[in-house]
């Protein structure tokens, strides 16, 4: 079976990948069939013939779970789209402390716009008479 994925490349604690087509029963290193492109997991960089994998996909190569998220994070460039998501875990407290402010800051502005609704009434009434 053919497969594509990643040929590990670069030294010792400092990974770069090479994305490429390869028998499943060859080793890692072994000699690919075709370079699809690159992928560089500390700066996030990668350069990817989108098109030439897909038709790999087509004729039936199976790509790693990790080649499978490079494809679908590629953009016509072949180059990696990146969005860093915010997750950052608070404290109880700190949670506490946040829903607070929050609910303050709703109840202001409800504050806000009964005051301008009022006020918007009270020009009303004065021109009508």
């Amino acid at each position: 079976m053919v497969k594509i994925r990643l040929k590990r490349l670069g030294y010792k604690k400092n990974p770069t990948y090479r994305i490429v087509v390869i028998d499943g029963r060859c080793k890692r290193e072994g000699a690919p069939i075709e370079e699809l492109g690159h992928y560089n997991p500390k700066t996030k960089e990668m350069k990817l013939n989108l098109a030439s994998a897909q038709e790999w996909v087509k004729k039936g190569a199976q790509p790693t779970a990790t080649v499978t998220y490079l494809m679908k994070n590629c953009d016509e460039e072949g180059k990696l789209i990146y969005n860093k998501k915010e997750t950052v875990k608070l404290s109880k407290k700190a949670q506490a402390k946040l829903e607070a402010q929050k609910a303050a800051e709703a109840e202001a502005a409800a504050a806000q716009e009964a005051a301008a609704a009022e006020e918007a009434q009270v020009e009303a009434g004065e021109a009508n008479e």
